[in-house]
């Protein structure tokens, strides 16, 4: 069974960065897609990127594209999410998602 363990949240300004961790056991990275959702308080769960791998594509949604990026570190078995530019629409819990499993999330709360 795959684990999850989100890390590298906190509080920030506009413009500021903030990395985010999600350790991954139970699994090597190159077996699946990782991917980072988002919550707001009243909305619905959101992708935010994605990376495979094995087979060197990530994705961005529109609304973090050219701001964020993510990659993976395969000996240590970490996907990272670097936030840049942050605004505080991204305020949210970033959770990493693999298959069906989740972790527990990171609170990210941007202020103006």
């Amino acid at each position: 069974q795959v684990q999850l363990v989100e890390s590298g949240g906190g509080l920030v300004q506009r413009g500021g960065s903030l990395r985010l961790s999600c350790a991954v056991s139970g699994s090597t990275l190159d077996y699946y897609s990782i991917a980072w959702f988002r919550q707001a308080p009243g909305k619905e769960r959101e992708g935010v990127s994605c990376i495979s791998v094995n087979y060197h594509s990530t994705y961005y949604a529109d609304s973090v594209k050219g701001r964020f990026t993510i990659s993976a570190n395969n000996a240590e078995n970490i996907v990272y999410l670097q936030m840049n530019s942050l605004k505080p629409e991204d305020t949210a819990v970033y959770y990493c998602n693999v298959l069906t499993s989740w972790g527990r999330g990171t609170q990210v709360t941007v202020s103006s």
